[in-house]
C-alpha cells in the first residue's frame, strides 16, 4: 500500500473546500472535493488509506454530517471521519465522537489542527486496511483445513496439550501430532504464538476455530 493518503472533503462552501484541498495537497496527500454527500456517494472510492473531512452543516442537501456518518456505517463505508463546523456544540461533538469520529474541528480552522487530525485518520484507516488483508489471508488458509484439523486448531489455541487433545478427540497422541503439523503447515504458522494470533484474527472476522 502507498504511504500517500486520500482525503475526501465534503463542504457546501466552495472557498472552504478549495482551501482545505490546497492544505491537504501541500502535506503530500491527495484530496477530492465534493459539494454534497450525494456527490461523494456517486464517486469512486480508491482502495488506498483514506478519510473524510465532513462539514456538519450541509444546507440544501437534505441531511447533515452526523446523519451522513451514520448512513455510511450502515452501508459498510468505514472511512474515518473528521467533522468540521462553524456551529459546533458539545452535544454534536459527543454524538460524532461516540460514532467513531477522529476529531471535531471548529471554524476558523487552524492548519496544523487539520493536518494532525488527517494524519491520525489516515493512520487508523491504513491499520484497518492492513488488518483486513491479514484477516482475508488467514480466512482463506482456514478454509483449506479439514473438519478434524479445525477441531485441532481450536484445541491447540485454547491451550490444550497433545495428551489432552488426544483424550478429547479419542485419538492417539501420534495422530494428534500429525494433525497439529498439518494445521501449522496449512496455516503458514511457524510457532504456536503465530497460530494463536491467526486464531484471534479469525475471531475478529466472526469465524472462530471450532
Amino acid at each position: 500500500m502507498t504511504d500517500k493518503g486520500l482525503v475526501h472533503i465534503i463542504d457546501d462552501d466552495e472557498a472552504v473546500r478549495a482551501g482545505l484541498g490546497s492544505l491537504i495537497r501541500s502535506a503530500g496527500n491527495e484530496a477530492k472535493l465534493y459539494d454534497s454527500p450525494d456527490a461523494f456517494m456517486a464517486s469512486e472510492l480508491p482502495a488506498i488509506p483514506s478519510c473524510l473531512l465532513l462539514d456538519v452543516r450541509l444546507p440544501g442537501t437534505g441531511t447533515n454530517g452526523l446523519d451522513f456518518q451514520a448512513s455510511l456505517q450502515k452501508v459498510g463505508i468505514l472511512l474515518p471521519v473528521i467533522f468540521v463546523t462553524g456551529h459546533g456544540d458539545i452535544q454534536m461533538s459527543v454524538r460524532g465522537m461516540k460514532a467513531g469520529a477522529i476529531d471535531f474541528l471548529t471554524k476558523p480552522l487552524r492548519s496544523q489542527d487539520v493536518l494532525d487530525a488527517v494524519d491520525a485518520a489516515l493512520a487508523r484507516d491504513r491499520k484497518r486496511r492492513m488488518e483486513e488483508v491479514a484477516i482475508s489471508t488467514v480466512r482463506q488458509r482456514y478454509e483449506t483445513l479439514t473438519a478434524r484439523e479445525r477441531q485441532v486448531i481450536a484445541l491447540v489455541t485454547s491451550g490444550k496439550m497433545n495428551k489432552q487433545m488426544a483424550g478429547e478427540l479419542q485419538l492417539s497422541e501420534i495422530t494428534i501430532k500429525v494433525y497439529r503439523g498439518a494445521v501449522m503447515k496449512k496455516m503458514g504458522a511457524k510457532t504456536l504464538a503465530d497460530l494463536v494470533k491467526m486464531s484471534e484474527l479469525l475471531r475478529l472476522a466472526g469465524q472462530e476455530p471450532s
